[in-house]
């Protein structure tokens, strides 16, 4: 889900402002919150977790940087879970996750949407979408 703020804490996810689908048009700090599910066969391994902000045409959203040029917008991270003593064998775990980002200078009046990728593998509810509102529309985030 989409937050104003996110953070995890003693493995609770906590949000603030959550399930937003619009924001602007002025770009605004937020969040991506969630709660990731790892069947118990896929414990005690490392996984990749990458988020992609996609345009409306599903291309990739490009920003400059100082440093590296044109890069995609793009989170990466790796991930591993183990299960705690006394958990029953068999039971999916769960990760909970807050990035909190830092404003996007989005034009107004486009819509994106963030896919979220797991060891290369995708699905269709894996996908955070948001509309920047247009300038005439403009209110709090």
């Amino acid at each position: 889900m989409l937050a104003q703020s996110a953070l995890v804490a003693d493995g609770l996810l906590n949000t603030l402002g959550a399930g937003w689908t619009e924001i602007g048009p002025d770009p605004s700090p937020f969040a991506i919150a969630g709660i990731i599910e790892v069947p118990w066969d896929a414990t005690g391994v490392p996984h990749t977790l990458r988020f992609d902000l996609l345009d409306d045409q599903g291309k990739p959203v490009v920003v400059d940087t100082p440093d590296r040029g044109s890069v995609p917008v793009t989170i990466e991270g790796q991930f591993n879970v183990a299960p705690q003593p006394g958990v029953k064998r068999g039971t999916p775990l769960s990760m909970p996750i807050a990035l909190s980002l830092p404003p996007q200078p989005l034009p107004p009046g486009s819509r994106y949407e963030w896919r979220l990728e797991i060891d290369g593998e995708t699905h269709e509810d894996w996908r955070l979408g948001f509309t920047v509102r247009p300038l005439a529309q403009s209110r709090a985030a």
